[in-house]
């Protein structure tokens, strides 16, 4: 948990914000075009803004630009084409990676305590990719307490413990989707769709252990998945649909709709590709239907997308802190596991494979 729970004074990155969304006026005034994102300057709404609402304006921030106002009907006529376009799963399996064969053994391993570290580390050998990310991890300043290089898997493993290793696992199997999305386009969208997929991921793990007392690792991982889903979307409907192919407004509205319809039933249908729990699989279908999520992961996964929504918001420059603190859902968190949280969704994004920060040997 000091991953979770860690802290830092870094002033917050200046990012351009973005204009409106066409769900309501109040969300196009919220988030007008700056120069500069001074959290000073934001915009205070008068009223708590409903999850909806949230996730509207994080669209838009995503997309760089306020969606067309499109009728109902031919909203929904589009979207059915692109997805006709896009094709069935067999078509967008192609823009999604397979799961690595090593991750049942990874993870029952990692969730053994009985398991050997030579055994553990015997089977991320076998992964030259994963054991690049771990070294990697090990020697960033988070994790790091020697000046002397870790060179070895053995002592990777002892420095960054079970809660590192799940990290290392699950960043190293989705961060490359997110990287390999970048369109001329719609710049600011992959980048800002993987900061919004970790910082959910860090509160849901935060809810998962202390309020939900289920498995964190669970709420990190269905939690880039779900940001995945959204990135496998995207490239399928612009690769394909050439509704989408440039950065318009319409195309924004077109893209927005798709998101909206389909991203929740393609984060289920990855999580099945990848044999994921029954459990886990409802856990994600819970974060898109109407009502409550009724599961402890599913309320862990609800509570960190809104709360990653609010960060990426705030960081953007679209909304300010006293707004994060007023649209934080409530939960069973502790006040002071509250705070905690709300201190770290104010600060820029913290990536432990890539922070410079020193820390002080523990």
């Amino acid at each position: 948990m000091r991953r979770a729970f860690g802290t830092d004074t870094t002033a917050p990155q200046n990012r351009p914000a973005a204009g409106g969304e066409s769900a309501a006026a109040s969300i196009t005034a919220a988030v007008a075009p700056q120069s500069e994102a001074d959290p000073k300057a934001a915009p205070a709404p008068s009223r708590a803004l409903e999850p909806h609402e949230l996730f509207a304006m994080l669209r838009q921030v995503e997309l760089g630009m306020s969606p067309a106002e499109l009728p109902a009907r031919e909203r929904e006529q589009q979207v059915a084409a692109a997805l006709a376009a896009i094709g069935d799963a067999a078509s967008e399996r192609r823009h999604f990676p397979r799961r690595p064969n090593l991750l049942p053994q990874l993870m029952h391993a990692i969730n053994d305590e009985s398991t050997a570290r030579r055994q553990l580390v015997a089977i991320i050998a076998r992964d030259p990719a994963l054991v690049d990310n771990l070294l990697r991890m090990a020697n960033s300043s988070f994790y790091r307490i020697s000046p002397h290089p870790v060179e070895s898997i053995e002592r990777a493993v002892a420095i960054l413990g079970s809660d590192g290793l799940r990290s290392v696992i699950a960043t190293a199997l989705l961060q490359p989707i997110f990287d390999a999305a970048a369109a001329a386009d719609f710049p600011r969208f992959a980048p800002l769709v993987w900061e919004h997929a970790l910082r959910s991921a860090q509160a849901a793990v935060i809810h998962a252990a202390v309020a939900e007392r289920t498995e964190p690792f669970a709420g990190e991982l269905l939690s880039l998945i779900s940001g995945m889903a959204e990135i496998v979307l995207f490239r399928a409907a612009r690769a394909q649909c050439a509704a989408v192919a440039h950065g318009t407004p319409s195309a924004a509205a077109l893209i927005g709709a798709l998101l909206q319809a389909h991203a929740g039933v393609l984060a289920e249908r990855i999580a099945a590709d990848w044999q994921l729990s029954e459990s886990a699989r409802g856990a994600l279908g819970e974060q898109y239907g109407p009502g409550p999520a009724s599961t402890p992961l599913g309320r862990s996964l609800r509570f960190g997308r809104l709360a990653g929504a609010l960060a990426v918001l705030q960081a953007s420059g679209a909304i300010d802190a006293a707004t994060v603190r007023r649209c934080l859902p409530e939960s069973q968190l502790p006040a002071r596991h509250t705070e905690i949280l709300v201190a770290k969704l104010l600060q820029p994004l913290q990536d432990p494979r890539t922070r410079t920060t020193p820390i002080k040997p523990r």
